[in-house]
């Protein structure tokens, strides 16, 4: 009798203290969902601090040790211009010989450029080649003291028609819509024509007027560099430099005169140009500002 009281007592306290299960089965996914809304937030506060904690390490300096090749190629773009200026022409002459600079208003000629970077990352490299027709000359310079003007073949002075095929290395510095150029490099040339002009007291003979001897160097190759400034409007260009050039290869043999006494003549020639180059690709990463934007945009997005 006892123990089915206690049994009685034991089912009533169950009854009145316990849920029902139908009432747990409905409670369970509530707190499920609330546990996953506190899951949430904890990764969303979680990807917020990291994403504060980039942005602090994202300084100048990381930026610019930050690799972009696979995202584009930087300054990787070529060009092609239209190049025309005037020179000053002389040459070096061995014995030395007094003489006036000739003004030559010819030269004109096509330049590619093509530019791309050094380290991956340094858009300040290129090279151009380019043909270029010109002319060129020397004429020599009266010589009051001896009433007297030195010549060469009856000829006090002479100008020479020559083609050339620069192969230049190009540097260059960008800034606002304008670069900074430097050039440096060879140059290979042929001396197409010749013509001879008698001084007052000395004549040309009409068979080498208009023509080379025997002994002229007509191959003619040398150095050529110089500086300049670009204007950029994008996709045209403005080139203006003031170049240089040295020939290497004398005008004639130097033992035409003499198998004892050689004689040398280097052409030389200061040239002023200004030209019109037309972008053929786009051009990017010009300037330190654009390379730090494009870094972030591959971090971040657009």
């Amino acid at each position: 009798m006892m123990i089915m009281k206690k049994l009685t007592l034991i089912l009533l306290w169950l009854t009145l203290f316990l849920p029902a299960p139908s009432t747990i089965a409905q409670e369970m996914p509530e707190k499920l969902k609330l546990k996953e809304v506190k899951t949430e937030k904890k990764i969303r506060a979680a990807r917020e601090k990291v994403d504060e904690m980039i942005e602090d390490t994202l300084t100048n300096e990381y930026l610019d040790t930050i690799s972009i090749r696979k995202k584009l190629e930087l300054n990787d773009y070529s060009m092609i211009g239209f190049q025309y200026g005037a020179s000053l022409s002389q040459v070096m002459w061995n014995p030395a010989q007094k003489q006036d600079m000739l003004l030559m208003p010819v030269n004109f000629g096509v330049m590619y450029t093509r530019y791309g970077k050094m380290f991956g990352y340094m858009p300040y490299f290129g090279f151009q080649a380019g043909l270029f027709y010109a002319r060129e000359g020397y004429q020599f310079e009266y010589d009051e003291d001896d009433d007297y003007t030195f010549t060469i073949e009856g000829a006090e002075k002479a100008v020479m028609q020559v083609v050339e095929l620069p192969v230049l290395a190009h540097i260059h510095v960008d800034f606002w819509k304008m670069k900074l150029l430097v050039n440096i490099g060879c140059y290979a040339g042929y001396r197409m024509s010749i013509e001879r002009f008698p001084g007052k007291n000395s004549s040309v003979a009409e068979e080498i007027k208009y023509s080379f001897l025997e002994t002229d160097n007509r191959f003619d190759y040398g150095i050529k560099g110089g500086v300049g400034i670009g204007l950029v409007f994008d996709p045209i260009e403005i080139h203006i430099t003031g170049m240089y050039k040295h020939s290497f290869s004398s005008l004639y043999q130097p033992d035409y005169y003499s198998e004892y006494y050689y004689r040398y003549a280097y052409p030389s020639n200061i040239i002023i140009s200004a030209g019109v180059h037309f972008q053929l690709t786009k051009r990017t990463g010009q300037t330190k500002h654009n390379l730090k934007k494009i870094a972030k945009e591959m971090v971040y997005g657009k």
